[in-house]
């Protein structure tokens, strides 16, 4: 876009006083012609401005939509990671595993609700009668979902805590009535559900166990990541007054959950899965940040929780959890699905080409900024020479009116 040009002012002090010019035109009339050259240039500056700001705008949602993009990216290539990254071996293939199994963890920890039914899903145990309510039970939290590395397991399973991560999921109401029942004083029948299974199998049920029914949740009202195979939420991100994310920010809790096939294929009766339902109302719109410094510096931007890479936590508004980290017994399986290297590097290849769109946009945004700053700087001078000249032409009719006052009078009478 052309930069634009500096205007040339008139100013009527050089006008000679007489009542027309060499030129034949009278001060008034240059004042007029001045005038109005100015309102015309201020008319296109004032466009050059508006244009000016359209391109900004349009440039920043261009550059929301790459950040979206990158971020996302990062996640799926586990930039996020504060452990050593997990690169392509020579063999073409990337993994990891967990070397403890979470089952295990679950059977050790002594929780014995949790613990039978991991055990019930891991192998077939008790009488099959009591294998019937086991089909309205997906499992427990902790089993239902992979996290990318350990570090980001063990953030995520102390969030939540032990009480959450032990929780065990029915589908629907039917299936939490059956795990327990009453008898007419309203005690719990330990002949029945669960407990019956875990007196059966030498495991009796003792305490409380907290359970979760999909069917009872309030699902997240709106929409998936385009063609995304894990149907992550599409959450909008934080942004700062600038349109930019907060500096850290590398995405929402309930999106670093990645579900198993089987898992990820199961839908209520009304069509929703276990990230809109069970983890969407377990981590809600927790933020993820990769300090603790950069978490801190975005609470402004925090609706629900945050957690930091290097231990930071915030459970909710005001709601602060210092102290030192504590090692929950049961974290979330570290096991990812291989990867083929051809598909690791075309990500990566992918990666470099958004930065690059990236610094392209940043360098068109600034451009623009200047160029609508000197359009702004140019429409001031032109429009405080305007007011100058109006001033000048109210002087200039003022004195007018006073010599056209003072012409005598002829009386028609003296005719």
């Amino acid at each position: 876009m052309s930069h634009s040009r500096a205007l040339v002012v008139l100013d009527v002090n050089q006008f000679p006083k007489s009542e027309s010019t060499d030129a034949g035109q009278s001060t008034a009339d240059l004042i007029t012609c001045g005038t109005k050259k100015l309102q015309d240039d201020l008319h296109v500056l004032g466009q050059r401005i508006k244009q000016h700001e359209e391109n900004i705008r349009s440039f920043k949602s261009e550059k929301a939509k790459l950040d979206d993009a990158i971020l996302d990216k990062q996640c799926k290539l586990g930039n996020y990671h504060s452990g050593p990254q997990c690169k392509p071996s020579d063999k073409g293939l990337s993994h990891i595993s967990d070397q403890v199994g979470t089952i295990d963890q679950v059977l050790l920890c002594g929780k014995p609700a949790a613990g039978l039914v991991c055990q019930l899903k891991r192998e077939e145990v008790g009488e099959p009668s009591h294998h019937a309510f086991s089909k309205n039970v997906l499992g427990i939290v902790a089993t239902l979902g992979n996290v990318a590395d350990t570090n980001l397991s063990s953030l995520l399973s102390e969030y939540l805590g032990i009480e959450n991560m032990l929780a065990v999921v029915c589908k629907t109401y039917e299936g939490v009535k059956s795990l327990e029942t009453y008898d007419n004083e309203a005690c719990i029948d330990k002949r029945t559900g669960l407990h019956g299974l875990g007196a059966s199998v030498g495991r009796p049920i003792n305490g409380r166990f907290l359970v979760i029914c999909l069917e009872n949740l309030r699902p997240f009202p709106g929409n998936f990541v385009y063609d995304d195979p894990q149907r992550k939420l599409d959450l909008l991100k934080p942004r700062q007054p600038d349109g930019d994310c907060p500096p850290g920010f590398i995405g929402y809790a309930v999106n670093m959950i990645e579900l198993e096939a089987v898992h990820l294929q199961y839908l209520t009766e009304y069509g929703y899965g276990l990230r809109e339902t069970l983890f969407y109302n377990l981590f809600r719109h927790t933020q993820v940040y990769k300090t603790r410094t950069e978490m801190v510096n975005a609470l402004p931007f925090i609706s629900d929780g945050a957690i930091s890479l290097d231990g930071g936590m915030v459970k909710g508004p005001g709601l602060y959890s210092l102290g030192t980290r504590e090692d929950v017994p049961v974290r979330f399986s570290t096991a990812s699905v291989p990867k083929f290297v051809a598909d690791y590097y075309e990500m990566e290849k992918e990666m470099k080409e958004l930065k690059w769109k990236r610094e392209k946009l940043l360098e068109d945004i600034q451009r623009e900024r200047q160029l609508l700053e000197r359009a702004k700087n140019y429409f001031q001078i032109n429009k405080d020479e305007l007011i100058k000249l109006l001033a000048q032409s109210s002087t200039h009719a003022a004195v007018q009116m006073g010599r056209d006052s003072q012409i005598p009078k002829m009386n028609p009478l003296s005719l």
